[in-house]
């Protein structure tokens, strides 16, 4: 089983372009048949966005849900992703 991760961003966000290497280097790390990710313009899915209750990006939603509304340290998201990861098992 994997986990889905949704990194929203807006384009030209400096700390958004930081988010998405930061999880790209842990989903690295991690095992990229685990976790699937993708990269979500709030400006194109403005709605989307919305219904998860983002206000700012950057923001990271695991599983469909809003689990940090601002850029968590490295630490922090790779604890977050270890724990869900062995739940999933």
């Amino acid at each position: 089983m994997t986990i889905k991760i949704e990194a929203f961003s807006s384009p030209g966000c400096g700390k958004c372009a930081q988010a998405k290497e930061m999880l790209k280097a842990i989903v690295e790390e991690l095992g990229r048949e685990r976790i699937s990710w993708r990269d979500v313009n709030i400006l194109e899915e403005m709605d989307y966005a919305v219904e998860l209750g983002i206000l700012s990006a950057p923001a990271i939603a695991i599983d469909g849900e809003l689990v940090f509304p601002a850029l968590p340290s490295p630490n922090r998201l790779r604890a977050e992703l270890i724990r869900r990861l062995g739940q999933a098992r």
